[in-house]
């Protein structure tokens, strides 16, 4: 049985629908916090279980009779976000499952500036040591990311954001559907290529992009690192996140997330999504 974590966020639940359209409903359970708000996915077949990463009893059950289980990471950062990661690593290594995947990221690096880069690569050490065959999902920066980041610069037409990098922008919808392949098929062993969009583009690009779409000038203006953080300091962001924020931009300047890979084309059997599609859906919507 193929198990996925955190089915009912974004990520997992999509990788659940692209799941089902590769292997039949009863080969797939899910492993979540609140099983009944996957109730859909109960009724259609699939096996839904109470699982929680800081519960070994409850992963006990949520993960038995795994063949492999995706552990979709954490949305948090520092060292309980790995602890939570360990814990599940143990939980699938105690359940029998042959091979553990897991949600990374392609800028996975101990050093990097931005703090969720570092939990990823303790992430992929634990993996390692764990003695389990894995697979570590090398995911592109997420496109709605930028979705985000454009926030009142569509209302004001001014984009000031810190100096910063290309960055290759990755749908949500392709990053579920290559998860989707690689349970299926397993054609990955350790951590796979980049899976990223087919070009990166740095924030005047994303500028220019927003510019196009609503028909209106956005223009991008670089402010200073703390500028930045202040400003959102000062505008309610807790202290914490507007210095991740701040690391992001600098991890850009490093060319951290530039890299553009053809895996995820190959992978999906077409061209990944262009950050241009991703923009035009959020703004329409």
């Amino acid at each position: 049985m193929i198990i996925v974590t955190g089915a009912n966020g974004l990520l997992g639940r999509a990788v659940v629908e692209r799941l089902l359209e590769r292997v039949p409903a009863e080969r797939v359970g899910l492993s979540v916090r609140e099983p009944a708000k996957a109730h859909e996915f109960q009724e259609r077949g699939v096996r839904v279980r109470q699982g929680d990463f800081g519960d070994p009893a409850s992963l006990a059950h949520a993960f038995e009779g795994a063949s492999q289980v995706l552990i979709v990471s954490v949305d948090a950062i520092g060292e309980k976000v790995v602890a939570a990661h360990r814990a599940a690593i143990e939980g699938a290594k105690a359940a029998g499952a042959r091979r553990i995947l897991y949600t990374g990221h392609m800028g996975v690096n101990p050093s990097s500036p931005f703090p969720p880069m570092s939990d990823h690569a303790e992430t992929e050490a634990a993996l390692r040591e764990s003695g389990v065959a894995f697979t570590a999902l090398r995911n592109g920066f997420y496109a709605s990311t930028t979705v985000r980041l454009l926030g009142a610069a569509l209302q004001t037409g001014e984009l000031a954001v810190p100096e910063d990098g290309p960055v290759s922008w990755t749908a949500h919808a392709d990053l579920a559907e290559a998860a989707a392949v690689i349970l299926a098929k397993e054609p990955f062993d350790g951590p796979t290529p980049a899976l990223t969009a087919a070009e990166a583009i740095d924030m005047a690009g994303v500028a220019a992009l927003a510019s196009e779409l609503t028909g209106r000038t956005i223009r991008r203006t670089v402010v200073s690192d703390a500028e930045y953080r202040a400003g959102l300091v000062g505008h309610g962001v807790p202290e914490s996140a507007a210095q991740m924020l701040v690391g992001m931009f600098a991890a850009t300047r490093q060319g951290e997330f530039s890299h553009v890979d053809p895996a995820m084309g190959d992978l999906i059997g077409r061209p990944p999504t262009p950050l241009r599609d991703v923009l035009k859906a959020a703004i329409a919507g």
